[in-house]
């Protein structure tokens, strides 16, 4: 599994919103400046973060994007998920699906059924606070 630069420049992004929690909403064009990223791209990362309640928008003079709750309370597996959607390693989810040829004869199906668990534990025990 390889992340993308959808979860990489989400995460820079929503450290940046962790700093700032508290403080109000930070301008897209701060959080790019800082970041060295897009404004356009982080938009369209923003724009999925919003749909999954891990973010806010406020318009108007003073506007810009915060944290819809304590970063303590945001797991780095929700961002992750919002961003890049499912995380399977390989074949580990298509056990079920009719993709996968070999169901539960595969010979890799146990040790990557055990490494997507693992991942996912470790992404939802740590909070966006851990950073």
């Amino acid at each position: 599994m390889k992340l993308s630069t959808k979860g990489r420049y989400g995460l820079m992004a929503m450290y940046r919103l962790k700093l700032n929690y508290g403080s109000g909403p930070m301008p897209i064009s701060d959080i790019a400046k800082l970041e060295q990223l897009s404004e356009s791209y982080l938009e369209q990362l923003f724009t999925q973060l919003k749909k999954n309640d891990l973010v806010k928008s406020v318009r108007g003079a003073g506007g810009g994007y915060e944290l819809t709750r304590d970063p303590n309370e945001i797991k780095i597996g929700q961002i992750l998920k919002a961003l890049e959607g499912d995380m399977a390693l390989s074949c580990a989810s298509m056990s079920t699906k009719p993709e996968c040829r070999n169901g539960s004869s595969c010979a890799t199906k146990g040790i990557l059924d055990k490494l997507q668990n693992e991942m996912e534990k470790v992404l939802d025990s740590m909070s966006l606070a851990d950073m």
